[in-house]
């Protein structure tokens, strides 16, 4: 209950935020009208509206993008409609008839033994404001769209996202009977109805004109950002489920740094998690696995994905355990759960593991069976079962690996295979340092991960602002700490940014050692060009793995690309990443 209780309270504070700006016209458009008949209709019909578009753009491809987009439209043409015959009275009644026809086809009953055409009006009009409403995605409404989209269609994440709606809709309500009082004096003041109504339309049609030109989702989700709303949310989250599992405990997920792991419980218990690889396909490097099967080996199941760079930064103790203690009875499997879609083609996780050298039995989840047998809520996280099919151990994120190989140590004990020297030290693999597997210097990282697509995204601060999965002309401001900004023609998407024209860049201002960035291509395109530059200038010495010294480097898979490991005192930078090619696409900025 305490998900569904988050989840309206980060309802009830989009109140706060000036997305909710323009939306507001259509909800005092009907409140010259008893509750019952005009603004309680219109905010069932708003929440209802919200929660099932925002539900089936989760878990659904495009071509829902592309029915929420018609459906807009025809909202907005509806509602420019209505604020039409508010504005022009004489129009009135031919403009509204059909929609009241319409809304008392669909209801064919009255009310309370009262007409229901206003009802009916007042309904569709909160239908369509419901299909227009985009509220600024704070961490609360971000955490459970990202865990529908990542879970598939339940009725758990629908009623999240109905709470969440229903929270707005109830801070509304309060609102517009708290202000009635001062409503009454203002429509005397214009002149008695007449006059409240072509005031009405007009800020009506205002609203419109801002949804269509995506001003709810730049300049105003900016001023969100900047009032501070995210900031309450997460505050909230923080003190109603603690700060290191906010994430996982909200939506299903989260990536955890070497700063955030858990504890881990010290002796060995019998966790009360039931092992089972049902449900994944296909398996790599090996025949299909099965819990029974897999009975008397000690296993070390690794949850991963290729483009987590917590993940990779953990690999090389996995890849070293399996090595070593292999002759010793150790099997190590990989469960491949993807974050963004590309992560989900078999083609990619296979070239990953080609490239990270991996040769241990490899089993993709795409539809988090795996995942959500073994209750798991983290990347990376590792479980190690006994011979017996039991889970004894688990280590969520980064660091950890010396009490991992002692747990990997006892449990092969337990089934006579002991260490080959008796006694021998706990010692963890060296990590790759000519790559992403180096930990994170935290003493010196300032910059989260940070997502582009407007799903997950924030930080952005290109003038323009956002306009959602539409193409935009969008220039580059001077950036603040841990803000970004894109410079071409982009399409913002749910999951990343993509350029449209050649040349177009995308830049960050940032602290931090490393600087990577999740990158892809439109599928079907061939390479692209990139050329990096830091505070201006090629990054010399600074250039990650995967550029050189003049910045230079190519986009070539779907994959993280490293860009930037700076050799000495860590300082603000702008990095900014020019596409010389179209058809890139960019993911998640991530920092070590």
């Amino acid at each position: 209950m305490s998900l569904y209780l988050l989840a309206f309270l980060g309802g009830v504070l989009t109140l706060l935020s000036p997305c909710i700006l323009p939306v507001l016209p259509f909800v005092f458009a009907r409140t010259g009208r008893p509750f019952s008949r005009g603004s309680g209709p219109l905010l069932v019909g708003m929440a209802a509206a919200f929660a099932g578009v925002a539900s089936l753009g989760a878990v659904a491809g495009t071509w829902a993008v592309r029915l929420h987009q018609t459906g807009r439209v025809l909202a907005l043409a509806a509602l420019a409609v209505f604020a039409l015959a508010l504005l022009w009275p004489r129009l009135a009644h031919g403009l509204t008839q059909p929609l009241v026809r319409a809304g008392n086809a669909l209801l064919a009953r009255r009310w309370g033994g009262a007409s229901d055409t206003g009802r009916a009006a007042s309904l569709l009009i909160g239908v369509a404001t419901g299909l227009v409403w985009a509220p600024c995605a704070g961490p609360i409404l971000g955490l459970i769209l990202s865990g529908a989209a990542l879970a598939g269609p339940s009725v758990h994440g629908t009623l999240l996202l109905a709470a969440y709606a229903g929270g707005a809709a109830l801070a509304l309500a309060v609102l517009l009977h708290a202000g009635e009082g001062r409503r009454a004096r203002w429509r005397a003041r214009l002149g008695g109805g007449a006059g409240a109504r072509r005031v009405l339309g007009a800020a009506m049609l205002g609203g419109v004109v801002a949804v269509a030109t995506g001003l709810d989702t730049g300049l105003l989700a900016r001023l969100s950002l900047d009032a501070g709303t995210a900031g309450l949310e997460q505050r909230l989250l923080q003190s109603a489920l603690g700060t290191g599992g906010a994430m996982g405990a909200a939506s299903g997920l989260q990536r955890v740094s070497a700063t955030q792991a858990p504890g881990v419980p010290s002796g060995l218990p019998v966790e009360p998690i039931q092992p089972s690889f049902e449900g994944g396909g296909p398996w790599l490097n090996s025949p299909p696995r099965t819990a029974e099967a897999l009975r008397g080996k000690v296993v070390l199941v690794n949850f991963w994905t290729y483009s987590c760079i917590n993940c990779l930064r953990t690999l090389p103790h996995v890849r070293a355990w399996a090595q070593k203690y292999a002759d010793q009875g150790l099997v190590v499997l990989g469960v491949h759960t993807p974050e963004f879609a590309f992560e989900k083609d078999t083609g990619n996780v296979q070239r990953a593991l080609r490239d990270l050298k991996i040769d241990y039995p490899v089993v993709q989840d795409n539809r988090y069976g795996i995942w959500r047998a073994f209750h798991n809520q983290y990347w990376p996280a590792i479980y190690l079962v006994d011979a017996q099919g039991r889970v004894r151990h688990h280590q969520f994120g980064e660091g950890g690996a010396g009490r991992t190989e002692a747990a990997i140590q006892a449990l092969l004990r337990e089934v006579g295979h002991p260490p080959a020297a008796p006694g021998m030290a706990v010692q963890a693999p060296q990590a790759d340092t000519r790559g992403v597997g180096l930990p994170p210097d935290s003493a010196s990282l300032r910059t989260p991960e940070t997502y582009l697509g407007h799903q997950q995204g924030s930080g952005f601060a290109s003038p323009e602002g956002v306009l959602r999965d539409r193409p935009r002309a969008y220039t580059l401001a001077a950036l603040r700490l841990n803000r970004w900004g894109l410079r071409g023609e982009w399409t913002v998407a749910p999951e990343y940014v993509q350029l449209e024209q050649p040349g177009g860049s995308v830049a960050l201002r940032f602290q931090a050692r490393d600087a990577h960035l999740v990158l892809g291509t439109v599928p079907g395109r061939g390479p692209v060009r990139f050329r990096l530059t830091l505070d201006g200038q090629p990054p010399g010495a600074d250039h990650g793995e995967d550029v050189d010294a003049e910045g230079r480097g190519t986009l070539d898979a779907q994959r993280l690309y490293q860009l930037v490991r700076q050799k000495g005192a860590v300082d603000e930078r702008t990095v900014e990443i020019q596409f010389l090619d179209a058809g890139a696409r960019a993911y998640a900025f991530t920092f070590g």
